[in-house]
């Protein structure tokens, strides 16, 4: 599955979780499964916790804040 098939499993709806990134349209947001990886869960932990996740839906997940990343710019103040 390539970068950007990754990352059209990110839906971003107004009234849904404030409007922060979501995967496919549910209430977990990018940012959730970030932390979750970041506080030291493994795929498979986050995967037997949210059933309704998939390894493709981490995935997206990293794919999507690294394009956020790639995309950052600098501001000189």
């Amino acid at each position: 599955m390539s970068d950007q098939d990754l990352t059209n499993l990110i839906t971003i709806e107004p009234g849904k979780r404030g409007g922060k990134p979501c995967i496919r349209g549910m209430r977990i947001t990018v940012y959730d499964v970030l932390e979750y990886l970041a506080s030291g869960m493994t795929y498979q932990e986050i995967l037997d916790d949210f059933p309704y996740l998939t390894q493709q839906d981490i995935l997206a997940c990293l794919s999507f804040a690294a394009k956020r990343e790639r995309l950052m710019l600098v501001v000189q103040s």
